[in-house]
């Protein structure tokens, strides 16, 4: 999963990289933009999987026309964009639910929209994505407040106050869902 120093390398590499090339596709840079795209894509797919199961790669797409749209209103860094680009998906996550009428409630994600592109052993890589497979499982089990805070926290890696904001929740409150969470999954897996 993408916390720190997972799969996906250690967060303030990718969060430097991702502070860069906004501000390059800030300035029209389309080949920054695609970096952009590559980092975050996956993060969000997998957290709006989580929110609307089977329609995540619409609802994504609807976010990320709002993200091209809006990306010159955009102040921060790597992880300001992550949290920025998570809060837009959540709520056209939230207007698709509305649309169909029902309540959101974590899903199974598919594991191979949340990898990327790695040097690591082949044997290595199947051990590691049979253990994400369960995990986003298990993730799916919990109630659904205390779900959307695990992704958050672990899946698109944002710290407390981050998810908070996305949430529209208090910090103390998503970091007690979040632990709560984990704790739950911890149990499940002993």
């Amino acid at each position: 999963m993408a916390g720190n120093g997972g799969r996906l390398g250690p967060r303030t590499d990718r969060d430097t990289e991702l502070g860069a090339a906004v501000a390059r596709a800030q300035d029209g840079d389309e080949e920054a933009f695609a970096v952009v795209y590559r980092l975050v894509q996956p993060l969000l797919l997998g957290y709006v999987r989580g929110l609307v199961g089977d329609d995540a790669e619409d609802v994504t797409s609807e976010a990320w026309l709002e993200i091209a749209r809006d990306l010159g209103r955009f102040r921060g860094d790597g992880p300001g964009f992550r949290g920025w680009a998570a809060t837009i998906a959540r709520h056209r996550a939230l207007d698709h639910l509305r649309r169909q009428d029902t309540r959101p409630r974590a899903r199974p994600l598919d594991a191979e929209l949340l990898e990327l592109p790695g040097t690591e052993d082949t044997a290595d890589r199947a051990l590691e994505a049979l253990a994400t497979e369960r995990a986003l499982t298990l993730i799916a089990s919990l109630p659904p407040d205390q779900a959307e805070a695990v992704l958050l926290r672990v899946v698109v890696g944002l710290d407390g106050v981050s998810a908070a904001r996305v949430l529209g929740k208090r910090a103390g409150a998503v970091r007690t869902a979040a632990h709560r969470g984990l704790k739950r999954l911890a149990r499940l897996l002993s």
